[in-house]
């Protein structure tokens, strides 16, 4: 008997057009079955934000031959909550994979990422999901090197699953030499330290444009900045559970009554 091929949900925040996507379903089609939802437009560093208020458009387009493909007006995490809903129609997909982003999501940007933020929406939805992200900001960024690695993952996950409530995130180094291996890490413990170039308009009126430093003040070798800085694919082992469980026994020591 012919195995069934898995479904695959392929999503991402650079934009339907981005070539790290393109390359991802590609991958993606060499395992399964491939639907992509993805924003008409760059939606970096929109972390898990929807849309409310507004009309959400989402309509299908003939991009690549042979692959379901959908543009949505909204947000990642918008693609995942419609796709769920509107196209698979609350049949889940066996996966869902986002990226692969151009720049890295290690450390602190988790919580900015929207590439994160679309996997980990995929997680809440009972989706083993996977984000994948590339050490280089450039449009024309050099994806090949990642390519199997981003299948060798996806296709453990689909073999071994994933504990409920948790996701992937994987990180590629750029590629400045071979791929030693992979390294299931940490977060590192990182912060930006932002600035605001003021600046006017043509107007005269006073604008500000964000810009600032990452300070990693992490010095573990277990962590995932340390595995890309050594040529390392780092996998971090994500929850979506905020709850800082450590604290729950010294916040229960303090008196609140009044």
């Amino acid at each position: 008997m012919t195995k069934k091929r898995p479904t695959i949900l392929v999503v991402n925040d650079d934009g339907i057009t981005a070539p790290g996507i393109k390359v991802l379903l590609e991958v993606m089609q060499e395992i399964g079955n491939v639907v992509v939802v993805a924003p008409d437009s760059p939606q970096s560093g929109m972390g898990h934000a929807i849309t409310i208020g507004k009309p959400l458009r989402l309509d299908k387009i003939d991009l690549y031959e042979g692959v379901e493909m959908y543009k949505c007006s909204g947000t990642p995490v918008d693609c995942v909550k419609l796709a769920v809903n509107k196209i698979f129609k609350g049949k889940k997909p066996d996966l869902c994979v986002s990226g692969i982003n151009h720049g890295l999501n290690y450390s602190i940007n988790v919580l900015y990422s929207g590439t994160m933020s679309a996997a980990v929406e995929g997680a809440i939805e009972g989706i083993p999901s996977i984000g994948y992200s590339l050490d280089d900001f450039h449009h024309n960024a050099d994806f090949s090197h990642t390519r199997p690695w981003v299948k060798t993952i996806a296709e453990q996950v689909l073999l071994n699953g994933l504990p409920k409530n948790s996701l992937l995130n994987v990180n590629f180094p750029n590629k400045r030499e071979e791929i030693k291996g992979i390294k299931i890490c940490r977060q590192a413990n990182a912060k930006w330290f932002e600035e605001f170039d003021e600046r006017l308009d043509p107007y005269n009126r006073e604008y500000f444009w964000m810009t600032g430093n990452f300070d990693l003040q992490d010095r573990g070798e277990d962590t995932d900045a340390y595995a890309i800085l050594n040529g390392y694919v780092s996998i971090v082992p994500t929850q979506f559970d905020m709850t800082a469980h450590h604290v729950i026994p010294e916040l229960n020591s303090w008196s609140f009554d009044k």
